[in-house]
């Protein structure tokens, strides 16, 4: 049965702060990458703000890249039992050249920072990490410098015991329209045609956890939700931050509106803020919020 405690105040409450977190990323800051150094830079300020102004002290990851640095944002909600155990919650802040990046990605950021004003209210067992990660997008996409990929090094060689990391990557556009959704070939005969639900993406080795989290996010929402656990070469399964913790042996979960097989502004300069269709938005969020705090509470396995 789904949880009923999601009402209609909580949607249009939520729908209200993704839209400014999403203007002010997209629309007042804008294109934000290693080419607009500034802007990505009062990206990264805004986020800080945000979760200052939640309670939480940021901690700057910088890293440097020929001279100049580039930091991923990181705050944390200590677990009340099992400390050591980590939930990490992240998404990228910088956008792809020529793009405002509304959906690609201030949407998932947008979540990000209202998950963790949630957990404000919680406390969680097991520990659970935000982070806001720089440099997803070309010319890092899937090297050694990308933000993520530098991250999960740093926590691997510390020995960090995260139990699932999961990648908020493009989650703001849906449409109820027959064949307003496309596919890797073959996964058509499988999946729908319409873009009207949020997707679940693992690899097999991480496929129990994804469908713990899936479990959890139906538990407390009736947005209609697919998963895949897969192979990591199909085109777009392995496509943001969540591969480079794979690459260093965590779980690790996409959690995505599938981007280019359904958006039509992917990577262009029309990925405006327009363009987001909130209200599904925010349940999404929603519905993910709690699913994450009910994976949080937990027993362990």
């Amino acid at each position: 049965m789904v949880d009923k405690a999601i009402t209609d105040n909580d949607e249009r409450a939520m729908m209200r702060r993704l839209h400014v977190h999403v203007q002010t990323l997209a629309g007042d800051i804008g294109e934000r990458n290693v080419w607009r150094a500034p802007a990505l830079n009062d990206a990264a300020r805004y986020i800080e703000e945000q979760w200052n102004s939640q309670g939480y002290d940021v901690e700057w990851l910088t890293y440097q890249i020929s001279g100049v640095s580039y930091p991923n944002l990181e705050v944390t909600r200590n677990g009340s039992q099992r400390q050591r155990e980590i939930l990490l919650v992240g998404a990228h802040y910088d956008s792809v050249m020529g793009s405002p990046g509304a959906n690609d990605n201030a949407s998932g950021v947008a979540a990000l920072l209202e998950i963790s004003r949630d957990f404000t209210a919680i406390d969680p067992a097991m520990t659970v990490r935000f982070v806001a990660f720089v440099n997803e997008e070309p010319p890092f996409f899937m090297s050694g410098q990308q933000g993520s990929m530098v991250y999960a090094k740093m926590v691997r060689e510390r020995g960090d015991d995260i139990r699932l990391m999961t990648c908020l990557e493009t989650i703001g556009w849906y449409s109820d329209e027959p064949g307003s959704q496309y596919y890797p070939p073959l996964f058509n005969l499988f999946y729908p045609d319409r873009a009207d639900f949020i997707g679940m993406v693992s690899d097999f080795r991480s496929r129990t956890v994804m469908r713990q989290l899936a479990q959890a996010f139906r538990a407390h929402s009736d947005f209609p939700l697919q998963t895949a656990a897969t192979f990591r070469f199909i085109p777009g399964v392995s496509w943001s931050d969540h591969r480079s913790f794979w690459r260093h042996g965590y779980r690790a979960v996409m959690i995505t509106d599938t981007a280019p097989y359904r958006y039509p502004h992917y990577h262009a300069a029309t990925d405006t803020p327009d363009k987001l269709a909130y209200p599904e938005y925010s349940r999404v969020t929603l519905g993910l919020s709690a699913a994450f705090k009910e994976i949080a509470r937990a027993s362990p396995d």
